[in-house]
């Protein structure tokens, strides 16, 4: 589906307007690699270039658009203080900018922030900021967070709905473009509230209007793609927080008008996928990314067949990821790509019966979870049996082989109430 309006420039930032907000930040922000990446390339038989903005002093690209709003306020305006809110990178680019401009600043964030995060946010503020950790959502903090600053008259710096904080965004994009010698065929961005790709999309709109500009969602959080279908903004009900970073119920109504403006098309990938994206890129290409930072490499995989032979840009927008979270990660990346499958096997109250199940499984399939408590006023009891295969291939023939010596069990997997107790 294609949604380009390419002849309407209302609501653009103005490339004027992004060129200045790079002169307002270039003193503290770092001026990404751009690199071209040999094995993706090779895999997707296309030149594949990242933008590696988690390797920004605050691991993301978010310094640019809290740097430039706060250095454009003025010390006048700056001296009652700053109020944010955020699920944590934006946060940190506030409390960097806080720190250097000498600025106290409350920061809101949502009480399922990971702890990575939050100590980063202290790291970079030091006694300038103050945290406060409120609700389950962004949304909720954020809410919060406004109320408080009209209430108390103090300055709000918005993650993604202000063309100050976009404009700052949109300095990725001119590296991109003064960097590359070469037409750039399609550019991938992260989506959560839209500032990034409303300030990168404008940028390139008006300097590369060739290129093909693919917006990336979250399937657990489309709150983009929702508001697209729609033809308005949307809030949706609930939303999977997994992906952090870019997990809104709502994005802003000015990032919104310019999102219909800029972007050519949404791909929206399942949370399962991000997780298999972050480990690849761990283990292939020893880059530590966020679940933000992963999901438009995902992205690829859809629109292979049309990159071929292309230039291809992708923005990896964010490197906080929290260690803890590695086994949920690796556990949703083994469901996902069809190699982790929970059971409920009954077995026969009688010695041997679990010898018997063992003999079927395969060579390559390993019990990675059993939980068993005989009962001896019935027949059969219970367990809980997770297995995972080295190839997702080998999951029908076990079941064949249940089916044919009369195991009686029940696959977990697709059954959402009991399935959500164990991931």
């Amino acid at each position: 589906m294609v949604y380009l309006c390419p002849d309407n420039s209302e609501y653009m930032i103005s490339v004027q307007k992004i060129e200045n907000a790079y002169l307002n930040i270039r003193d503290v922000v770092i001026q990404t690699p751009l690199i071209r990446n040999y094995n993706m390339s090779k895999r997707y038989h296309c030149n594949i270039f990242l933008k590696r903005e988690d390797m920004q002093v605050v691991r993301s690209f978010k310094i640019r658009g809290a740097y430039n709003k706060m250095k454009m306020m003025g010390p006048e305006n700056l001296a009652k203080g700053v109020i944010c809110a955020s699920a944590g990178n934006h946060a940190q680019g506030v409390a960097f900018a806080c720190s250097s401009l000498n600025t106290h600043g409350i920061i809101y964030m949502p009480t399922t922030t990971p702890k990575q995060k939050i100590s980063k946010v202290k790291h970079f503020g030091g006694d300038w900021i103050e945290i406060r950790l409120v609700g389950d959502t962004f949304d909720t903090a954020n809410k919060v967070a406004l109320r408080y600053s009209s209430d108390e008259g103090i300055p709000y710096i918005h993650p993604f709905n202000d063309k100050d904080v976009m404009a700052g965004q949109g300095t990725v994009a001119k590296e991109i473009l003064d960097e590359m010698t070469q037409p750039i065929d399609y550019l991938l961005v992260a989506v959560g509230g839209g500032g990034l790709i409303s300030g990168v999309g404008s940028y390139f709109r008006q300097k590369s209007p060739g290129t093909k500009i693919i917006a990336v969602e979250a399937e657990g959080a489309p709150a983009l793609a929702e508001s697209l279908k729609a033809n308005q903004l949307v809030q949706l009900d609930k939303i999977d927080s997994f992906a952090d970073g870019i997990a809104v119920q709502m994005i802003g109504n000015e990032t919104f008008e310019i999102c219909k403006e800029v972007i050519d098309d949404i791909i929206l990938v399942p949370e399962g996928n991000i997780c298999s994206s972050i480990l690849s890129l761990y283990n292939d290409e020893a880059i530590v990314v966020e679940p933000a930072g992963a999901i438009s490499i995902s992205a690829l995989d859809y629109i292979s067949d049309d990159i071929q032979g292309k230039n291809v840009v992708i923005i990896v927008c964010g490197g906080n990821n929290d260690i803890t979270r590695t086994e949920d990660i690796r556990e949703r990346a083994l469901l996902w790509e069809g190699r982790k499958h929970y059971f409920i096997v009954r077995f026969p109250q009688r010695a041997g019966a679990l010898l018997d199940f063992l003999k079927l499984m395969g060579p390559n399939d390993d019990i990675a979870h059993f939980a068993y408590t005989k009962k001896t006023t019935r027949d059969s009891g219970p367990a809980l049996v997770g297995i995972e295969f080295k190839y997702k291939e080998d999951y029908q023939p076990l079941v064949d082989r249940l089916v044919a010596n009369n195991i009686n069990f029940e696959h977990l997997n697709n059954n959402p109430l009991l399935f959500q107790m164990l991931v």
